[in-house]
């Protein structure tokens, strides 16, 4: 989701929610702590030099249960931050707080609650590590039933 985006939503909203991939709420006490540019340079595993800008909300919670951060104190937070730092309409990430480690996260809006997506990651320069793309896993069920007998092009193996 685009900076533009969560602003968008937020205008339509009269609460937050953030729901986790696996489905849990975020407590409705959290606190937008930060948000800010975050820029990587880096060299993938191919030599190839490459540039990730993201715009980086981060969740937290803590004892504080009478705290509710409302939208238009999330939409003023997001327009002090694009002043200050003249942000491009970039992609959000969110880092929050789990158990034992801070996640990291896309983000989604459903109609009613913002989605924190799973990212994951992968080889950026996979001709050059000599990885071949792995062919589709099929199911015996995907196969073509209709088939009577297996010849080449009938589909059945």
């Amino acid at each position: 989701m685009k900076l533009s985006e969560i602003k968008n939503h937020l205008k339509g909203l009269d609460t937050i929610g953030f729901i986790l991939p696996n489905g849990e709420l975020v407590a409705s006490h959290f606190h937008v702590t930060e948000v800010g540019k975050i820029t990587k340079d880096f060299i993938d595993c191919g030599g190839r030099v490459r540039n990730e800008t993201v715009i980086n909300f981060q969740l937290w919670e803590e004892n504080d249960y009478d705290h509710r951060l409302h939208p238009e104190k999330l939409i003023n937070i997001i327009e002090l931050s694009e002043k200050k730092f003249q942000f491009d309409d970039l992609e959000i990430e969110v880092e929050y707080q789990g158990k034992e480690t801070i996640g990291k996260y896309g983000l989604d809006f459903d109609g009613t609650n913002f989605l924190l997506t799973s990212k994951v990651t992968a080889c950026l320069a996979p001709d050059a590590c000599g990885i071949t793309p792995s062919k589709p896993k099929l199911q015996f069920s995907e196969l073509n039933s209709g088939a009577t007998s297996c010849s080449p092009n009938s589909g059945c193996c």
